[in-house]
């Protein structure tokens, strides 16, 4: 299985330790994110991915060849200018569509500023047994950027409300307010749907699709581990929780 993590951001969130390195080269419990991020995709069974770089890209190159690639098959995307996530990863569309790979093959989408237990394996199953064209790995916890999903468990808008807002058409509809997890399952032929150019969100452009009757759904894991490791603040709360095991896998 292919999948993508998504590593080109600035890290400013991240200053000081951002100012020398890239936010993917910095490291909780004496690993680099990049690597926990990598480590726990090849256990799921990828062993072929691509990371986009822009901040200190040259730093990850040389950090993926010092440690041959952890023994997967491992690109770099570089972004001269940064492209957000839907640009990144229309960037990195090649990678998924080369010839002899099967058009139905869902891929993984990853931050690397995530640490979770999310069920990979679940999550799969559940979009190919969808027919999703992406699914999200979405939470019941307090964010400040919730989606809203209906009964269904599609998508359908950002939240405006805490507990319900209008459908798409207009009639009077109860969604539930979610919290995506930065962990995405996306079947390649979202590749031609993807009318946007340069840098866009991907979330934005599954809203778009989702208005269009696209199937985006979430996906709950809503009882797994999950902690943004984008503050520094986060990544003193994820040292303790590998401390005292409170990260399943650490």
């Amino acid at each position: 299985m292919k999948a993508m993590v998504f590593a080109a951001g600035l890290g400013t969130r991240l200053r000081p330790l951002t100012e020398d390195r890239p936010k993917a080269l910095v490291t909780l419990g004496g690993h680099t994110l990049l690597e926990i991020a990598l480590i726990r995709l090849k256990a799921f069974g990828v062993d072929e991915a691509i990371v986009n770089a822009h901040h200190f890209a040259d730093q990850i190159v040389s950090f993926l060849a010092a440690n041959r690639n952890f023994g997967m098959r491992i690109e770099v995307s570089r972004e001269e200018t940064l492209l957000d996530t839907g640009g990144g990863l229309k960037n990195a569309a090649w990678f998924f569509l080369e010839p002899g790979v099967d058009a139905d093959e869902p891929f993984l989408v990853h931050n690397v500023d995530v640490l979770s237990s999310i069920d990979l394996a679940r999550m799969v199953a559940f979009h190919r047994n969808q027919d999703a064209l992406a699914t999200l790995a979405v939470q019941s916890r307090a964010t400040s950027r919730p989606l809203l999903f209906d009964a269904e468990g599609r998508l359908v808008q950002r939240a405006i409300a805490a507990k319900s807002a209008a459908a798409p058409d207009g009639s009077a509809q109860s969604h539930e307010p979610l919290a995506f997890s930065g962990i995405h399952i996306i079947s390649p032929r979202i590749f031609a749907k993807l009318d946007e150019e340069g840098a866009f969100s991907i979330v934005e452009a599954y809203l778009r699709l989702a208005n269009q009757g696209e199937r985006i759904l979430g996906f709950r894991a809503d009882g797994a581990y999950w902690r943004d490791l984008g503050r520094l603040e986060h990544l003193r709360d994820a040292e303790r929780d590998l401390a005292s095991g409170r990260y399943p896998e650490g």
